[in-house]
């Protein structure tokens, strides 16, 4: 059982969603917080799984940022059962994809129009993980 200080994984999980869709819309959280009529600092607070989510606000959130409301729950399943780790390689995608170094990567990305470069890319950011995550290999 969860402390009472102690954030439910599930709105931590929704309040990534969050984090990661509004820095993908380009939105500050101030932004977002104007367009669904609360303050940043309640913003900081969901994104962090703080405060709950009320299902009119999260309608409102997920209106603000252009996804359905089932968005924030696709994929997730409760942390507190025992069961697979499948949802964690899905949340470190959405948190990668919403952070500053995956906006840059992929808007770069984008950008690159011939399908061998793209091709090579993504295999030498393959290789760089293979030898990054080994225990022989390193980079520096």
């Amino acid at each position: 059982m969860l402390s009472s200080k102690e954030p439910d994984p599930i709105d931590v999980e929704v309040g990534r969603r969050i984090r990661s869709q509004r820095n993908i819309c380009g939105l500050t959280q101030t932004a977002l917080g104007e367009q669904v009529a609360v303050t940043f600092q309640q913003i900081q607070k969901y994104e962090r799984g703080m405060n709950r989510v009320g299902a009119s606000r999260l309608k409102a959130i997920a209106f603000a940022l252009g996804v359905t409301v089932s968005f924030f729950f696709d994929g997730v399943s409760d942390p507190r059962s025992s069961g697979s780790n499948d949802g964690h390689i899905e949340t470190d995608v959405l948190e990668f994809l919403g952070s500053g170094e995956g906006l840059v990567l992929n808007k770069a990305f984008v950008r690159v129009r011939n399908p061998k470069v793209r091709r090579n890319v993504v295999a030498l950011v393959v290789a760089i993980s293979k030898i990054s995550n080994s225990d022989e290999g390193s980079l520096s």
